[in-house]
């Protein structure tokens, strides 16, 4: 029940090979940031260590070990809520599903979940159906269903892309918390290097499919060592400051 993670020489193919041998490592308790641009294979890589790679892909070499119970929140809300369940609801099956338990015990532990993840009224958003909740709640709404797995390891698949910059502070202040509140472990993936910076101590850079660098975040972005990874740097410029108590 570590939440330790081990990617080894990952491959996913379909008519052509997609990721050409990824390695990823996660300490219990630690957090990695997997960055790059649009198609390097972030999501995939995430998507594979799951086993929900889409319909036509595989994978086709290497290794992956958890160490515990994983968990993932994805970009899009509305995609992976049921528009025809409240979100209480929702909340309240998985829960009963990873605990076992009552109806009713179940449906406390969702209003607490919801509570956690800092929505306000819980009892009151618990009534109400994704559609009727903004892009922030609805996000937040996600993390309470994979905390409701009781997880060791959360995966992160873009999860504050389409939030304004309010609320994307908020929801990594709240990640934050959660991982040291809980012992998390982490991986989180996006295209925006400063804000994988504010929330993981290494990373690993991305580029169709392969690694292009990988080291403590500090070091990557201060002092990259390849162009590609430069180029990121630059593009979101100013980053935090990394090196500050």
């Amino acid at each position: 029940m570590s939440g330790r993670l081990v990617v080894e020489g990952l491959r996913v193919a379909g008519e052509t090979e997609l990721l050409h041998g990824i390695n990823l490592e996660v300490v219990p308790g630690g957090a990695l940031g997997v960055v790059g641009e649009s198609g390097s294979g972030k999501s995939l890589t995430l998507r594979a260590v799951m086993g929900l790679l889409p319909r036509g892909l595989r994978v086709t070499g290497g290794s992956v070990r958890i160490a515990g119970t994983a968990a993932m929140i994805f970009q899009d809300p509305l995609t992976f809520l049921d528009p025809l369940m409240r979100v209480g609801s929702q909340v309240a099956e998985v829960s009963r599903a990873a605990r076992g338990g009552t109806r009713d015990a179940a449906r406390a532990r969702a209003r607490e979940l919801l509570d956690t993840v800092r929505l306000p009224d819980a009892s009151v958003l618990a009534r109400r159906y994704p559609h009727q909740l903004s892009g922030g709640q609805r996000q937040r709404v996600l993390l309470a269903l994979a905390l409701a797995q009781e997880p060791n390891l959360l995966l992160c698949d873009e999860p504050t892309t389409a939030l304004d910059v309010t609320v994307q502070r908020e929801v990594l202040e709240l990640l934050a918390t959660l991982r040291i509140e809980r012992g998390l472990s982490l991986v989180f993936v996006s295209h925006d290097l400063a804000v994988v910076a504010q929330v993981c101590e290494r990373v690993v850079v991305l580029r169709e499919g392969r690694m292009v660098e990988e080291g403590p975040t500090v070091d990557v972005v201060t002092r990259p060592a390849h162009a590609y990874t430069r180029s990121l740097v630059d593009a979101v410029l100013p980053l935090p400051d990394l090196d500050a108590p």
